[in-house]
């Protein structure tokens, strides 16, 4: 099991370096969704598929968000997962709007994101009319994931996730899915989904 696990994180660690190599260079920014309604927006929200992150390797299940709303520009962001030793682990943040849908999250104590006010590193690139899944990233795609109201999405919903991924320029291949106790159990390209 341990072998698997370590395995697991090597492969996404080179899929993470794929993805930087990968990345093209000259890829217009991510762009918004023109109306994003905070209020909608916020609760819980189950992460589907992401691009690999060093912060986020240990997590193989189970990674969730949950979004409270503060006040007009600010949202408590709480992410969570089950990591590979089964524990749960989390961090608490803020999420400033910056314009309609940009936002820029910060989390206490984490370099470079620990300023309340900065760029934005947060943009709902793609939201369901029903506010049911978005895809969100940075505006240079190094980070994207894929967030869901349900665990649990079927295949129809999976061609069309992959679709929007590569329409929004994000290689499916270089994103993982994210297991869910309810859902897909498995962490593998978006790309073979």
């Amino acid at each position: 099991m341990k072998r698997a696990m370590f395995g697991l994180a090597a492969a996404a660690l080179a899929a993470v370096g794929s993805a930087l190599v990968a990345a093209p260079a000259q890829a217009a920014p991510l762009t918004p969704v023109p109306q994003l309604d905070v209020t909608r927006y916020v609760g819980g929200w189950y992460q589907l598929a992401a691009n690999p992150a060093p912060y986020n390797i240990d997590c193989v299940r189970d990674t969730t968000a949950q979004y409270t709303l503060i006040d007009e520009r600010n949202v408590r962001v709480e992410n969570s997962c089950t990591t590979i030793t089964g524990e749960r682990r989390g961090i608490v943040g803020n999420a400033r709007l910056n314009d309609t849908a940009s936002l820029h999250v910060s989390f206490p104590g984490v370099p470079f994101q620990d300023s309340l006010d900065g760029p934005s590193n947060y943009i709902v690139t793609y939201l369901a009319d029903d506010y049911s899944w978005a895809l969100v990233g940075d505006p240079t795609r190094v980070s994207g994931f894929v967030l869901s109201r349900s665990p649990v999405v079927d295949a129809a919903a999976w061609q069309q996730i992959r679709t929007v991924v590569e329409d929004a320029g994000y290689n499916s291949c270089l994103m993982l899915t994210s297991p869910t106790t309810e859902g897909l159990q498995e962490i593998k390209p978006l790309c073979t989904v």
